[in-house]
């Protein structure tokens, strides 16, 4: 295992790696105080050990980053690179004796080009400045995960992150043309592209984004932006079961309709938001599916969505007359893990993605689930790619709950396989899924998996004992 060439530094080591930071960083870059660096330990994960660092450093620019990782590598000590720590797998989690390597003080936008249709941006750039900034050109930056008004995009690229809109335009790998990475010698490394075509060679960048990590440390990024889009209307319809509701979904894409988002929630995801919210919904409802068009006429592709929305045994639709009130019928949407997480104090948010036409079978699955642990457990769903968020509900002060949530995690993932989907659709691996990873690609999987970090980090120092 390369992990097991690392050791935790000694008191006397990390007085030696902080002095040896301190002679390429300024002093207020190097944190040493334990309680300033515990709260760097981990990210939002539940169920995630996390280690105590050594130091906690904050560099602003890439030499900066460089030098932490020649030291680094010369005292053989493990670096966890970090962004806004919202990440919900454990994959930011320190490790005794690390260096947590948090880039948001390298928060930059560089250039924003409307020709090239590109920006070049640092990893601490926060998603939702980045994307207002675009926007101010006449741009759009469509990945948008649910934290985006905190999280960077560094952290974005590290964990392949979604988000509501990627039904229409695709998640953040699809975006990333080109990276400038610091490996872990300190070696700074370009891969990609500025234009708009380019294959030559291997696709290094495409393997960087979704690493965790685990493979160098991204310090800049050339994004692909698309042309801002009209503003979209958004339609809420109700049904009486969740196969109803999933009926719906196949029916819009078998129908060829391309959505700016499709979303679902089930019956007690709607239930938590009402009480949570006091927004007023339908008691009876089973499940709310949100779809939304950004089509120079909206309201025309929501009457047809709408139309088969009844169809498939919709007992409401309504659509949305302006943008007003589309951002109304969307707040339940947004509102459901703050309401998940109301119902018991805490939460475990799953991330499995299954087949479209699986996604009845999946929420079904869940139900039974939660009824054989006797939890409370919410779904929400970018329902039109399949992928789920089943939430679990749960008392962190009762062992014998906290030990159900973890079984019902477990078998969830397991769920998920078994209907030929993946253990995580946007979230990534971390710490909380590596035994389910190995599960899904097999040993030669892990193997060749194994193989590409050996050459990257053969010291085992980046992100050590995340993924497998």
């Amino acid at each position: 295992m390369i992990m097991s060439r690392i050791e935790a530094p000694r008191d006397e080591a990390t007085s030696n790696l902080t002095d040896r930071l301190l002679a390429g960083l300024p002093a207020d870059a190097v944190l040493v105080d334990p309680d300033v660096t515990a709260s760097y330990a981990n990210d939002m994960a539940s169920f995630c050990p996390a280690g105590t660092p050594a130091v906690v450093v904050l560099p602003r620019t890439v030499e900066q980053v460089q030098h932490v990782m020649r030291v680094a590598t010369d005292l053989r000590v493990p670096v966890v690179p970090q962004g806004a720590r919202t990440g919900l797998s454990g994959g930011a989690n320190a490790t005794d004796g690390c260096v947590v390597l948090s880039l948001t003080k390298m928060d930059r936008v560089l250039e924003i080009s409307p020709v090239d249709r590109i920006a070049v941006v640092e990893p601490g750039v926060v998603n939702a400045t980045f994307s207002r900034a675009v926007e101010e050109h006449g741009l759009y930056y469509p990945p948008d995960p649910s934290s985006w008004e905190m999280c960077t995009i560094g952290g974005n690229i590290g964990t392949a992150s979604g988000g509501l809109c990627c039904v229409k335009y695709g998640v953040t790998a699809e975006y990333v043309l080109g990276l400038d990475v610091v490996l872990a010698d300190g070696r700074l490394m370009s891969t990609g592209r500025r234009t708009a075509k380019g294959v030559a060679g291997y696709d290094l960048t495409r393997l960087f984004v979704g690493s965790e990590g685990s493979l160098g440390i991204v310090v800049r990024a050339v994004l692909a932006l698309k042309p801002k889009p009209p503003q979209q209307l958004v339609l809420a319809a109700e049904f009486g079961s969740a196969a109803a509701a999933c009926e719906a979904v196949c029916r819009i894409m078998e129908g060829g309709h391309v959505p700016s988002l499709l979303e679902l929630m089930d019956r007690t995801t709607v239930k938590a938001v009402n009480e949570l919210t006091h927004m007023g919904l339908p008691e009876s409802t089973e499940a709310l599916l949100l779809a939304a068009f950004d089509t120079p006429d909206p309201a025309a592709d929501l009457a047809a969505v709408g139309k088969l929305c009844e169809a498939a045994g919709a007992t409401q639709v309504v659509p949305a007359d302006d943008a007003a009130e589309s951002e109304l019928l969307l707040q339940a949407r947004r509102s459901s893990l703050v309401a998940l997480e109301a119902v018991k104090g805490t939460t475990m948010i799953d991330d499995v993605c299954v087949p479209r036409s699986r996604l009845g079978d999946m929420i079904e699955g869940v139900e039974r689930i939660a009824a054989k642990h006797r939890l409370t457990i919410g779904v929400v769903a970018h329902a039109g790619d399949g992928n789920t968020h089943p939430t679990v509900c749960f008392d962190a002060q009762d062992d014998d709950e906290c030990r159900r949530a973890r079984e019902s995690f477990d078998e969830i993932m397991g769920l998920g396989l078994e209907l030929g989907g993946t253990i995580t659709g946007e979230h990534g691996v971390g710490v909380l899924k590596k035994e389910w990873l190995a599960r899904e690609i097999g040993p030669v999987g892990v193997e060749m998996q194994r193989a590409v970090k050996q050459v990257f980090d053969p010291l085992g120092i980046l992100n050590p004992g995340k993924l497998f």
